[in-house]
């Protein structure tokens, strides 16, 4: 029954990768997926879970085509990185030409810098002293 009731849904419904207004005005996602608070959507703890490791193996996969020498850091400074490409998207890091190239010759005070001196870190003073502080000393407790 569940592979029927998928294609039929399928069918009826549609598969739109993206949020849209169904026929009522609601908010929806992928097959007919109400999300819309006003009626009581949403989606699951589990489900944003799922969606968030889909989202870092997507950027981990960018990052490794696009500074492949990433993957030699240690978990922490792996993590700055990452969540950085993360929240502004990859082509937003590689703008960080001089702090990357920093960062891959392990001159962490002048990659820190670079990350203060930005837009970026301007724009999200709490988040981006975090990221500055662990990519300097290298320290998990300088993230969370």
């Amino acid at each position: 029954m569940s592979d029927l009731l998928r294609r039929l849904l399928v069918k009826e419904e549609g598969v739109v990768l993206h949020e849209y207004k169904d026929h009522l005005g609601y908010s929806t996602l992928g097959v007919g997926r109400l999300i819309d608070k006003q009626k009581g959507g949403g989606i699951s703890l589990s489900e944003a879970f799922f969606l968030l490791d889909n989202d870092i193996s997507r950027v981990e996969a960018q990052l490794d085509a696009a500074i492949p020498w990433w993957r030699g850091l240690n978990d922490v400074r792996q993590a700055v990185i990452a969540s950085m490409a993360f929240q502004m998207g990859i082509s937003g890091l590689l703008k960080f030409q001089n702090t990357l190239r920093a960062v891959q010759e392990g001159r962490w005070v002048d990659a820190a810098a670079g990350m203060r001196a930005s837009l970026w870190y301007r724009q999200t003073r709490a988040r981006a002293e975090r990221a500055a502080r662990a990519l300097e000393t290298g320290l998990e407790s300088e993230l969370l």
